[in-house]
């Protein structure tokens, strides 16, 4: 479906609430469709690196908050819906096998513009911005601005009908391969998430077709940072379909930053079969993500189930060179949705390769509580073990995946579904005598070929520990009907202390799942 307006944009938009403008000299004379360009000028990733260290060594001037008198101040979606960029005017419009661009306008939430260029052969010419790239009614606010300019671009799928890739809004990214639905986002950076946080946004972009999509230069910049980014972007076919970026950052800070994010992740977890009943809406669930996937740096496979906490939840997974992590989206299932509108089984997963060795640290996982689905509550990202003080440069090099699902890793099983209840016999015996109203009952589904020879009572076992609380009722057994096997356990004495559980399925002490962890509150 093509990019519409939502939570994410909501989000990044409202921390870019003015208006800044440039002039420059205007051309048209590139093969880039109709654009307007500015004068050329060389550019180079090595340069763009400069750039951003010269301005760490400057003091950072917050944007000008925005006055009454502003046109986009009240501006709502369905104005901001009725300003459509023209097809034919954008960039690398007619040009054969050319990957081409169209541009976002400002609006409410997108009100500080950008800088967009075209990058040819080094030379980068600034696409200069005029009203006559949009169809729009007469009266509409961006008619009245001053100095007016872009917000971001999105990457159009060939036929023009549909977007593949999306910059909009603070350092914000998305992709909406390979189901054609956008779900999570991914972030240049994330400063003190959870906290007071800090929006880096990308402020400058140049544009490079790379023969199988595009290669994105970016400028970052926010109170404690500046960086140089070169995001290598194409689409891919066949059996492992969605998008690959080969991502490089080089970081330069203005001053200490308390927990650092390096490739960030952003996703929606209303509420799922590890929810239980939810009151007030009909479908079954509601996220664009289910999962925290990692793949540690000593080869273990953990699947962390997302939950919708009570209070803002902060995880930390010590690791030393991490293979991998990601929000994943693993429920494909319609009918675990039943959204014909939103389409939540067709949310992208996003996974991050670390292409470089990032040394010791830990994949946090941020878990703000929601009461709805337009709140993005669910971040990941990678923070560096050694501290972040003024005057530190960190270079981050890592490839990010959306697709289906996280990379499969030899044959070992993966974790489908957790199920969370009352403890005791509840739905296996009608005598009520049998329930613990004071326990936990978790049910945790596990598929895959090292489980095709299990057999009942063949000494496969649920092995599982628990932080705080007493375990009991501990089994695992194979689900009838199905190729699925089932973890059953119980969990109680909690005494108003949360646990942190971790389990899987072994058979002769060799693990035959992936591991199963889960803060379970009382």
């Amino acid at each position: 479906m093509p990019f519409t307006l939502d939570r994410r944009h909501v989000l990044a938009g409202a921390l870019t609430t003015t208006v800044a403008g440039w002039t420059t000299s205007a051309r048209s004379d590139a093969p880039v469709g109709a654009a307007n360009l500015g004068a050329p000028q060389p550019f180079s990733f090595d340069g763009l690196k400069q750039q951003a260290k010269a301005l760490s060594k400057s003091r950072y001037v917050a944007p000008p908050q925005p006055d009454k008198s502003d046109p986009l101040r009240d501006m709502t979606f369905d104005t901001f819906a009725q300003a459509v960029f023209k097809p034919d005017m954008e960039l690398w419009h007619g040009v054969p096998g050319a990957q081409t661009v169209r541009l976002f306008p400002q609006g409410r939430f997108y009100a500080e513009p950008v800088r967009i260029y075209v990058l040819e052969n080094g030379s980068a010419r600034e696409v200069v911005y005029s009203p006559d790239y949009f169809d729009m009614p007469a009266n509409h606010p961006l008619r009245k601005l001053k100095n007016a300019g872009f917000a971001g671009f999105r990457l159009m799928s060939r036929g023009g009908v549909s977007d593949w890739l999306a910059y909009l809004g603070a350092s914000y990214f998305r992709s909406s391969d390979p189901n054609d639905q956008y779900g999570g986002s991914a972030r240049g950076l994330a400063i003190n998430t959870g906290k007071p946080e800090e929006f880096p946004r990308f402020t400058s972009f140049w544009l490079e077709q790379n023969g199988s999509g595009m290669t994105i230069y970016a400028l970052l910049e926010s109170q404690s940072v500046t960086g140089a980014y070169r995001m290598d972007s194409r689409r891919i076919e066949g059996g492992q379909a969605g998008a690959l970026q080969d991502i490089e950052c080089e970081l330069y800070f203005r001053s200490p930053v308390d927990m650092l994010g390096i490739a960030p992740l952003t996703g929606m977890f209303w509420y799922g079969e590890n929810s239980g009943f939810r009151r007030g809406d009909w479908r079954p669930e509601v996220h664009d993500c289910d999962g925290l996937s990692m793949w540690t740096g000593s080869g273990e496979r953990i699947w962390r189930p997302l939950s919708n906490p009570p209070r803002i939840v902060t995880n930390s997974f010590v690791d030393e060179n991490p293979k991998g992590f990601g929000l994943i989206q693993r429920d494909r299932n319609f009918e675990n949705y039943q959204d014909d509108s939103l389409f939540y089984d067709r949310r992208p997963s996003m996974w991050v390769e670390p292409m470089s060795g990032w040394g010791k640290g830990a994949v946090n996982l941020v878990q703000l509580p929601t009461t709805n689905e337009t709140e993005d509550n669910m971040v990941a990202f990678w923070t560096p073990a050694e501290p972040v003080v003024a005057g530190s440069v960190i270079n981050a090099r890592y490839r990010l995946f959306w697709g289906i699902d996280s990379p499969p890793v030899g044959d070992v099983a993966r974790i489908v579904a957790t199920r969370i209840g009352i403890g005791g016999l509840g739905g296996r015996d009608l005598d009520l005598r049998h329930i613990k109203r004071n326990a936990k009952k978790f049910m945790i589904d596990v598929e895959g070929k090292t489980l095709d020879d299990q057999t009942r009572y063949g000494g496969t076992k649920t092995v599982v520990t628990t932080s705080h609380g007493t375990l009991s009722g501990i089994e695992a057994f194979p689900v009838v009907g199905t190729n699925r096997w089932r973890m059953m356990f119980d969990l109680s004495d909690l005494n108003g202390q949360p646990a942190d559980l971790r389990a899987y399925l072994a058979k002769d002490g060799e693990a035959l799942s992936e591991t199963w962890i889960y803060q379970a509150f009382p």
